[in-house]
């Protein structure tokens, strides 16, 4: 079995890839402080937070990925601010109440997800991608079904969070089709929340 290792040393995956436009626009709304990035890769999300300011816990089981991070981080001049974590993100013990901003892009953790919600402190932010299953199927991703969350199921993981932003959507990538969701939600409880403003004029399709 191809190991994530070989998969990174080969090239299958981008080794500088760009953090989600939707963390960029929603990483505002959360305190400064301490990170978490689960299963971090090549730094998408890691080094982004880093070069935030944020202290950061990058967490991957493949060495060859977290060594791209730090050196995707030292390119950027926060290899300071970057603690890489060697574990499995199924087994790994999530500190409770330390983390305000915790990302998670391309890896399905639903068994573990409470766990990771607990590791954020009050009013941190949860930011999540992952791809989708969808009708036609999805080209982009993983190769069965098993692996991608179903429509609104990642939603109804997080209901207990005050959600700002959730989407389902699908695109051309190079030729091929993806379906992707994205949530980004609060740690926050209560009939009355503070949101963000949008940006935008139009509505978002």
């Amino acid at each position: 079995m191809t190991t994530w290792d070989e998969r990174f040393r080969r090239g299958e995956y981008p080794s500088d890839p760009d953090p989600s436009p939707v963390l960029c626009e929603y990483v505002g709304e959360a305190a400064d402080g301490r990170a978490l990035d689960v299963a971090c890769g090549t730094g998408r999300n890691a080094v982004f937070l880093a070069d935030r300011g944020y202290e950061v816990d990058a967490l991957d089981q493949s060495a060859e990925g977290l060594r791209i991070a730090r050196a995707n981080a030292a390119e950027r001049g926060v290899d300071d601010r970057l603690n890489p974590i060697r574990a499995d993100a199924t087994q790994f013990a999530y500190p409770e109440g330390r983390y305000d901003v915790v990302t998670i892009s391309f890896y399905r953790t639903l068994d573990r997800l409470g766990d990771i919600k607990a590791a954020l402190r009050p009013g941190g932010l949860l930011f999540y991608q992952h791809h989708l299953r969808a009708d036609p199927p999805a080209e982009v991703g993983p190769s069965t079904d098993r692996y991608r969350f179903c429509a609104n199921e990642l939603l109804r993981a997080c209901l207990d969070l005050t959600v700002l932003y959730y989407e389902e959507s699908s695109e051309e990538v190079d030729g091929s089709r993806s379906a992707t969701v994205e949530i980004v939600a609060r740690n926050s409880h209560g009939g009355r929340q503070s949101y963000p403003e949008t940006a935008w004029s139009e509505p978002r399709r």
